[in-house]
């Protein structure tokens, strides 16, 4: 599965399933459980290289604001979140995080304390290919690797945060405008 694939059958299920994350989620497994699956085998090395491009850790940081605080396997159905909101607001999120601050979405979580997290975006392939084949999807022969993230910085750290991410901090750090 190409990248335009792969991106083209989460728009389809974004079109069709409705905005909510698990309405995403649930169209996207429909949708590749007809494929062939080699097309789901693919889907799954796909995604789990966009995790892996994803795996940063500004992205990190920026998910802690909006969340409020968020641990690893946080950070991970925050990425499936993301995947949600389709390629061009993802590939802005991982390019420039404070770039999530013009959604209207995380906006409105500034005043509601709405969290973002999608585990179900996750096991999208698994699912499909179960239905489609009765069987579990086989193991990727060559795991895409995670990179280090070792240059955390401290996200309670109200400064760094503003340094860092000054539009999100501005909306989850700052106290609200009356």
């Amino acid at each position: 599965m190409r990248t335009d694939d792969f991106w083209q059958l989460i728009d389809r299920a974004r079109a069709d399933g409705g905005g909510e994350p698990h309405a995403v989620a649930a169209r996207a497994v429909a949708l590749l459980a007809g494929r062939d699956p080699e097309d789901i085998v693919g889907y799954a090395r796909h995604q789990a290289r966009v995790l892996s491009a994803s795996h940063r850790v500004d992205l990190w940081g920026a998910a802690y604001l909006i969340n409020g605080g968020v641990s690893d396997e946080g950070f991970h159905h925050f990425r499936g979140w993301l995947m949600t909101q389709g390629r061009e607001v993802f590939a802005r999120a991982v390019a420039d995080p404070d770039s999530l601050a013009a959604l209207p979405q995380v906006r409105a979580a500034s005043l509601s304390g709405e969290e973002f997290s999608a585990a179900q975006m996750l096991a999208v392939p698994w699912d499909a290919y179960r239905r489609a084949t009765a069987a579990e999807l086989p193991a990727d022969p060559a795991p895409v690797p995670v990179p280090d993230l070792n240059d955390f910085w401290d996200f309670d750290d109200e400064e760094e945060a503003k340094r860092r991410l000054p539009k999100l901090a501005a909306l989850f750090v700052e106290p609200p405008a009356e």
